[in-house]
Formats: structure tokens, C-alpha cells, sequence
């Protein structure tokens, strides 16, 4: 399953957000291990790495980004991807990049704790306790 992680949950994992971290931190170890593919939308590192650089010294901020490089797949930001997100059903253009990410690599869902907002996403959305339960449902 191929499985994009929006940014929520990534800070989720990094800020160690309760109750929220252990569940995100799960997907995170889904994807270490392989059982799923994991992609982070190009525009979550940039976030990222300003949220973090404004909560952990540069040194760290820039670590976490490293290991989520080598974690996780890319999906890409491009010309099409903006442009169809500009016609997208999502009002949140931010979101509606993210879905056109997704759609780029294939992605079978996008995991968020922003379920409102893509209500009206082309990939199924689901928070990170749901995923998992399907996860595991498919193991079994």
C-alpha cells in the first residue's frame, strides 16, 4: 500500500503531539519496516523545516529532515500537480496540492488528522488510528 503522510501527522512524530504522537509514530514505523510505502507531498519538508526551526535548535531541525529523507518517498510538486489543484473539489489549495501529490505517486491513501478537509479528496483519506486498523486487518 502506498500511503502519503500529511504534515500533521509528521509533526505529530517530531513534537511528540499528545495524544496523537504514538498512532502517527506507528505509520512511521510501517514504513521503516516496509509493510507500506511511505511518501511525504515535497511542500511538507519545506513546512517542516520552518516549524521545526522555530521549536529545535537548526542542528536538530535539519536531522529530522535527514531522517525523513531516508524515510520516506518524495512526491513531487510540479506545474501539473499546482494546476490541478486549482480545479480540484479541495478548497484548501494547500491540501488540494497535496491530493494532486498523491494522485502523482500512485498513492492509495493519505493519512491526516485533517478528515474535513478532504472530504472531497480523489485519494481516500483516513486519520492514523483507521489506517492502521486497516493495516492490520490486511496482515491478518
Amino acid at each position: 500500500m502506498r500511503v502519503l503522510v500529511d504534515t500533521n501527522v509528521v509533526l505529530d512524530v517530531l513534537l511528540e503531539r499528545h495524544p496523537f504522537a504514538d498512532a502517527a509514530a506507528q505509520v512511521f514505523a510501517w514504513v521503516e519496516a516496509s509493510r507500506i510505502e511511505g511518501f511525504l507531498c515535497a511542500t511538507t519538508l519545506t513546512t517542516v523545516d520552518y516549524l521545526l526551526g522555530q521549536a529545535l535548535p537548526k542542528r536538530k531541525a535539519r536531522a529530522a529532515l535527514h531522517q525523513l529523507l531516508n524515510l520516506f518517498g518524495i512526491a513531487p510538486v510540479n506545474r501539473p500537480v499546482l494546476e490541478q489543484a486549482l480545479t480540484s473539489d479541495i478548497t484548501d489549495y494547500e491540501d488540494a496540492v497535496l491530493e494532486q501529490s498523491a494522485r502523482l505517486v500512485s498513492a492509495d491513501v493519505i493519512t491526516t488528522r485533517n478528515l474535513k478537509d478532504f472530504a472531497k479528496s480523489s485519494v481516500p483519506a483516513m486519520d492514523p488510528p483507521e489506517l492502521l486498523a486497516i493495516l492490520q486487518t490486511m496482515e491478518s
